[in-house]
């Protein structure tokens, strides 16, 4: 069976709106088992970006108040 890489599972985690951010995303790769995720994701540009795309996909997953 095919098993995302890590940043695969990341980018997919962060679209999810289950993460509030990168560290939320980082906590649960470790819990499936990836390893090596704290270099995986250590660059600036790629945290920012999960960042805002976890915090966009909240947006989205936070129902409207009328």
């Amino acid at each position: 069976m095919y098993r995302l890489t890590t940043l695969e599972r990341a980018y997919e985690l962060a679209r999810s709106g289950e993460c509030l951010n990168v560290d939320d995303v980082a906590k649960t790769l470790k819990r499936e088992g990836y390893h090596d995720v704290r270099s995986q994701l250590s660059g600036p540009k790629l945290r920012r970006t999960l960042n805002s795309i976890c915090y966009a996909h909240k947006q989205d997953a936070v129902p409207a108040v009328a």
